[in-house]
């Protein structure tokens, strides 16, 4: 499948996504599940720098919190720090799955949660946003291709990938309701990416067998 092919596919996808957060889609889903892919592979690198990778791109007002957050819950801290400065509460927080550690760190606005570094494949990613109108995501895992989008409503978290398979996570593509987003990946022998603007956004490859070990995203 060509390039332009592949932007058509992932376009007709966009489509049903947005009916999913009209409905106000809310929850995660069950990791073993499988659903029907969105797009196919083309071997192409999402914004990729070529061999030896890029920098990460500057997130000013990054936060972190330890594994045992949930993206959900580092939200609310978020928004509470927000709401008592008087700040517009629009954030996305984030924690990946990763293959020999598990659940690492929660990050938010732009943090780096993932392995870079150490070589370690994601393998799920859990993703809340506020004031954006719901986040969509969906995962190119190994093997299998692009998984199914799954949405979740402003305040929630939605997950995708799988957890206890020992299956890569190759790609990802999230949406907003509304507004901008930016994302970046680091890839397997590629290193950080070119950071990717626009809704929605794509990070990683497909079709080229590289895992993706870490992400970061802001809103």
């Amino acid at each position: 499948m060509s390039t332009t092919e592949n932007r058509g596919t992932v376009r007709r996808g966009v489509r049903g996504v947005r009916a999913l957060l009209a409905l106000g889609a809310v929850g995660a889903f069950t990791l073993a599940g499988m659903g029907t892919a969105q797009a196919q592979g083309t071997g192409a690198v999402a914004g990729a720098t070529g061999q030896g990778g890029g920098a990460r791109a500057d997130a000013p007002g990054e936060t972190r919190y330890p594994a045992s957050v949930t993206a959900a819950q580092a939200l609310r801290t978020e928004l509470s720090r927000r709401d008592g400065a008087g700040v517009r509460a629009r954030v996305v927080c984030y924690r990946t799955h990763v293959a020999d550690f598990g659940w690492l760190g929660t990050a938010c606005n732009g943090a780096p949660a993932g392995s870079a570094g150490y070589h370690k494949a994601v393998e799920a990613v859990e993703i809340a946003t506020s004031d954006t109108g719901g986040v969509c995501a969906n995962a190119h895992l190994a093997d299998h291709g692009w998984q199914g989008t799954h949405c979740a409503g402003n305040g929630a978290s939605v997950t995708v990938g799988t957890t206890g398979q020992s299956r890569r996570m190759e790609a990802l593509w999230i949406q907003v309701g509304t507004g901008p987003l930016a994302a970046q990946g680091h890839v397997q022998d590629i290193g950080w990416t070119a950071t990717q603007y626009g809704n929605p956004v794509v990070v990683g490859t497909t079709g080229q067998h590289r895992r993706l070990e870490a992400i970061s995203v802001w809103v």
